[in-house]
């Protein structure tokens, strides 16, 4: 399964992304939680690792590297103790932290049961074959709460009207669909909202008197809708999917996360296999620095953010109590051996992680530099405001440097 993702890609660039997980009691987590820290995996007998070879060469095929993986956690093992204190869920945190993977998937009380979910970890069932709905409204675009009521009652009833007429792959998802009726109204621009109000990466008053329009209007305008239709109301009414390129193209901030940088060098992959990158702007950041008069260094960004774990998972526990799927997020951190995040802080962002997972459904994390091939890494703003405008390929990196292989250093 995992080679599908090797091979099936959009637009021969952007591949598949596939998801598996594994109970925390299974029997093979002990190599689950490891098989991708491709540093201690050797490679034939040249003595390179995996981690070598896929950093020279991306597609060097490694265990499940085409795929997402995750450790489901369940009411058991809270029985046996404090959750930071399990074997299993402190070697996730480690491996997470060095690794970024496996990921974390909270199952508590009455979600129990809820372990299947698309890689991107905004959709959560119990059953075979379901499917979701899913919308974004731009809440950076929105004035005020009498406007956010309108505006999500209107998508509200639009996913209502979409799961009577998609079309379906197969017969049981009709069959499913038609009893769960789940629809995933999300957000985005979430950060953008707060920095037009002058206000930091928190969930502020302000934010919960929102997000608790967002939750009661899109429940009660759902069953309203299913009700004049005389169809099942919906399991699940709202999920915050990553929202990456559709954030893109409203102009304004992805999902829950911060602004993942004011600028940065974007690399992509053509043809499949030539890497080249752009330096870029955000222009989200540009505008709110043009017309708010923000200073770049005042933005909180997941860059510096990733030096102060806590207020990211504070942040998305806060907003996952208004969501009664998941929501799809990955916190950033240092890379394993700096300062903020080695062997030496593992035990407290147990702690910390395991104090906020009863409200949480999913966790990600990513070190940065945790993955070759890794497409976007933060860069000063006036030296891409310089070099925006150009592509260059990966060997061309002298050209603005001076460093690098094809400057003989």
């Amino acid at each position: 399964i995992n080679e599908i993702g090797r091979n099936v890609m959009q637009g021969g660039s952007r591949r598949s992304a596939i998801y598996a997980s594994l109970n925390h009691a299974h029997e093979d987590i002990p190599g689950f939680l490891s098989i991708k820290d491709w540093h201690n995996h050797q490679a034939g007998s040249t003595g390179a690792t995996l981690w070598d070879l896929k950093q020279q060469d991306f597609n060097f095929p490694a265990p499940l590297d085409m795929t997402n993986i995750s450790v489901n956690y369940d009411d058991d093992i809270l029985s046996t103790g404090p959750l930071d204190k399990s074997p299993v869920f402190l070697q996730n945190c480690h491996q997470a932290m060095k690794t970024g993977e496996p990921g974390f998937s909270f199952n508590f009380g009455t979600k129990k049961n809820e372990t299947l979910r698309n890689a991107c970890t905004e959709v959560t069932s119990e059953d075979d074959s379901d499917v979701c709905n899913l919308g974004s409204i731009n809440l950076g675009n929105i004035k005020d709460l009498d406007e956010l009521k309108s505006v999500v009652v209107l998508a509200s009833k639009f996913l209502v009207c979409g799961t009577l007429r998609a079309d379906l792959p197969y017969a049981k998802v009709y069959q499913v669909r038609e009893k769960n009726r789940r629809l995933g109204l999300g957000l985005m621009g979430i950060h953008e909202w707060l920095l037009k109000r002058g206000q930091g990466y928190e969930v502020t008053p302000e934010l919960h008197k929102w997000l608790e329009v967002y939750r009661d209007e899109s429940k009660r305008a759902a069953d309203e809708h299913c009700d004049r239709f005389f169809i099942s109301r919906p399991v699940a009414y709202r999920a915050i999917a990553p929202t990456g390129t559709i954030g893109i193209l409203a102009g304004t901030t992805t999902g829950i996360e911060p602004l993942f940088a004011v600028a940065y060098k974007r690399r992509f992959l053509t043809d499949g296999t030539k890497w080249r990158y752009q330096f870029v702007v955000d222009s989200t950041a540009e505008q709110l620095i043009h017309s708010y008069g923000i200073a770049p260094e005042s933005i909180d960004t997941a860059y510096r953010l990733s030096h102060d774990f806590e207020r990211r998972i504070k942040f998305q526990a806060a907003v996952q109590d208004y969501v009664d799927m998941s929501i799809s997020s990955t916190i950033n951190l240092p890379p394993w051996g700096s300062k903020d995040n080695n062997e030496d802080k593992v035990k407290h962002f147990a702690e910390v992680l395991a104090k906020y997972a009863p409200r949480l459904r999913g966790f990600t994390a990513y070190p940065d530099g945790a993955r070759g091939g890794q497409p976007i890494t933060e860069v000063d703003y006036h030296e891409a405001k310089e070099h925006r405008g150009v592509t260059y390929e990966e060997h061309d990196v002298c050209e603005i440097t001076g460093k690098g292989g094809s400057c003989g250093v």
